[in-house]
Parts: structure tokens; C-alpha cells; sequence
């Protein structure tokens, strides 16, 4: 349940781009999306900002290397794109990360703390690597940390579930899109 968001919340969407939605994910990348989408336009009404964060590993990847899915999706750009469904418009915030962690070497904690950000709000996939990667170091910045439960998933129910039930609860709140998007509205 989510209890309250910060007057200054941002929205951070992570690896919402084409090449990691073509996997086969837990919840379908279409009913992710439309949610997402929901979710974004709750934000932009409100008029706080909009975080796309992609990844995009350096090259070269031993990650990469043993996984020729992974590898194929490393090598066309098209697939280091936002999901078409979620406009990306010029006043949003576009980040780049090399890894798991948004923040780890990108300008995001600088961005946010430049508009006077002190929650996020978290969506995205997958749950278990960008969102948990992202969350646990915005919890040791001090973000007051909202994770948007139908607004992510993982590769596994596994994964997808410990993230949500045993980490995500000891640095912030869980709840619904419809939560947030009603307290957006408040």
C-alpha cells in the first residue's frame, strides 16, 4: 500500500526499450506498457518529471558473449530505443546507463537533485536487476522510494516476487498504479 508520495516525486522508467521488451517476460510488454503509459501521463498532468532510463553496455560485454540473445540485442541501435508506445518528449529526462544501476556512472542523481527531487517513483524491467539495482542506490542517497507493483516485471515469477515482497519493502512502499496515479491526482 502506498501511504503518500513526495510533492517533488519523479517518475524513473527503467529499460522500457525495444530490445529488452522483446524477451519473454513475465507480464506481456503490452498490458507493461499501457499501464506505464497511464502512469506517465498522471505525471506529466501533474507536471513532475519523467526519467527514461535505457541501458546500453560497453563493448566489450562478457555477458554479452555468452548470451546470443543478449548479444543480438547489443548489436542493432534500434533496440537501445524507448518502446514506441511512451513518448519521449523533449523536456523528459534521458539517461543512459552502462549497467544494472542508473545511477552508477550517469548524471542522475545530479538531475534529480538539480530539480529538487526527493521521491521516485519506479517502474520498468526487470524487476530483480534495473529496478533493484536503481532502487538500492536511491535508497542509500535518501529517496523516499515508491515501486509501482503492475508497473514492472522480471524474466521469472521468482525473481519478480523477492523483489517486490523482501527488498522493495525495507526501503520504501509498494503498491498499484492506480495508487499513485489517484495520489498524483490529490
Amino acid at each position: 500500500m502506498i501511504t503518500a508520495l513526495d510533492p517533488r516525486t519523479a517518475l524513473v522508467l527503467i529499460d522500457l526499450q525495444k530490445g529488452i521488451l522483446n524477451y519473454p517476460l513475465r507480464l506481456p510488454s503490452s498490458e507493461l506498457l499501457e499501464r506505464v503509459g497511464k502512469l506517465l501521463a498522471a505525471f506529466r498532468q501533474a507536471g513532475l518529471p519523467v526519467v527514461f532510463v535505457t541501458v546500453h553496455p560497453p563493448q566489450p560485454n562478457p555477458a554479452i558473449r555468452r548470451d546470443s540473445a543478449a548479444r543480438a540485442v547489443s548489436t542493432d541501435p534500434v533496440l537501445y530505443e524507448v518502446a514506441p508506445e511512451l513518448e519521449v518528449l523533449p523536456e523528459d529526462i534521458r539517461i543512459v546507463k552502462p549497467g544494472w544501476n542508473a545511477f552508477f556512472g550517469t548524471p542522475l542523481h545530479e538531475e534529480l537533485q538539480r530539480r529538487g527531487i526527493t521521491g521516485i517513483v519506479l517502474a520498468g524491467v526487470a524487476t530483480s536487476i534495473g529496478v533493484e539495482g536503481t532502487a538500492r542506490s536511491a535508497a542509500e542517497l535518501g529517496y523516499n522510494l515508491t515501486f509501482v507493483r503492475d508497473g514492472m516485471t522480471d524474466w521469472t515469477v521468482a525473481a519478480h516476487e523477492h523483489s517486490l515482497n523482501v527488498i522493495f519493502p525495507r526501503i520504501g512502499e509498494v503498491g498499484e498504479s492506480g495508487e499513485v496515479i489517484e495520489l498524483l491526482r490529490d
